[in-house]
């Protein structure tokens, strides 16, 4: 592990997530929640936690992990390679924010990108203006392209999503539900392991400026090498991530986060708790620490603290930031949040 606060983070809040979030099932949900969460084996398919994981939900960007499995394929097929330029429509141009600035002249020239700078940009800066382009190369339009996204998810047991554009921007047609997207993790890490590296991408240079990775526990949490985030004012902050230690992957998919913060949080607690499972079937004595004060860690609670002699309080590891546990979010569906993060996080 690479710091002494991650070991904290794994003694700590792991045993407990252990014993509270793969022993004790979740309330039930209401329609005004967004959260859902699931912990899949990517290995064994075994589901080691699922909270409203079947509930429909809006995908934001992790639509784009559908988008870059389509291009996959089509590199397999032999109709792109890496080095295949594909060029910009007007259309393409004009998505909003994020993008990577393609533009068109008055005399009709675009902008043109490779195949690999393409991925890099979906992967990094979440691109919706590349996911069109991609789109529109692939499928002609991008109405078609995302028909084809749909009938391709359910050929891969996505059984409850469907896609309306191939970028993940706000379109009432959306829908998916954390377990598709799990589904959908594991179909890129299982059928194209040769192109996975791309998700641990840290950053991203073109023409007219660069871009870092959206995906903060890179790097932060052991194990963890990607996938992808998201986040609309409908959806609230997702992310698909996936670890692995000791010959073990786990895939953790987190929708509807009330701030990329404890979107992020609540990922690396499931991730740590995922673990610490293992940990415990293997060895009963390893959860040692095995009750937290609340389901719901809120650094605002007052009062909070460890037992004399006790280890440290979670609420100091994660002060300032709240984490979504067990109970699901209870957020607007109209996804009021940080202006700052709408900007950095692509309205994705």
């Amino acid at each position: 592990m690479a710091s002494a606060g991650l070991k904290t983070v794994r003694v700590i809040m792991g045993a407990a997530v252990a014993v509270l979030a793969f022993g004790i099932m979740a309330p039930a949900a209401s329609a005004q929640e967004r959260y859902a969460a699931i912990v899949m084996d990517a290995r064994t398919n075994e589901v080691l936690l699922e909270d409203q994981a079947d509930e429909a939900r809006f995908p934001a960007s992790l639509t784009k992990m559908m988008t870059l499995y389509m291009l996959f394929e089509a590199i397999e097929r032999g109709d792109v390679n890496m080095d295949t330029r594909m060029t910009a429509s007007r259309n393409a141009t004009r998505q909003p924010p994020s993008r990577l600035g393609l533009r068109c002249t008055r005399r009709g020239v675009c902008d043109s990108v490779t195949v690999d700078q393409a991925i890099r940009a979906l992967v990094v800066q979440s691109a919706n203006d590349v996911a069109t382009l991609v789109a529109e190369r692939l499928g002609g339009s991008e109405a078609r392209f995302a028909a084809n996204m749909s009938a391709r998810a359910r050929e891969l047991g996505m059984s409850e999503t469907r896609f309306a554009n191939a970028s993940g921007l706000p379109d009432a047609r959306h829908r998916t539900t954390a377990r598709d997207m799990a589904i959908l993790s594991q179909a890129l890490w299982r059928d194209f392991p040769e192109y996975y590296h791309y998700f641990t991408t840290p950053s991203f240079s073109w023409t007219r400026g660069s871009a870092r990775s959206h995906n903060r526990l890179i790097g932060s949490v052991e194990g963890v090498d990607g996938i992808k985030t998201g986040y609309t004012r409908a959806s609230g902050f997702n992310l698909a991530t996936m670890a692995e230690r000791n010959g073990r992957r786990v895939i953790v998919v987190v929708l509807g986060g009330e701030t990329a913060a404890a979107r992020d949080n609540q990922v690396a607690y499931l991730v740590e708790g995922a673990y610490e499972e293992y940990a415990r079937r293997e060895d009963p004595n390893a959860a040692t620490f095995a009750s937290l004060p609340t389901r719901r860690l809120d650094a605002a609670a007052p009062g909070v603290a460890a037992a004399p002699g006790g280890p440290s309080s979670p609420y100091s590891t994660y002060q300032g930031m709240v984490v979504e546990t067990m109970s699901a979010v209870q957020a607007p569906l109209d996804g009021q949040g940080d202006q700052a993060e709408e900007t950095t996080e692509d309205m994705e």
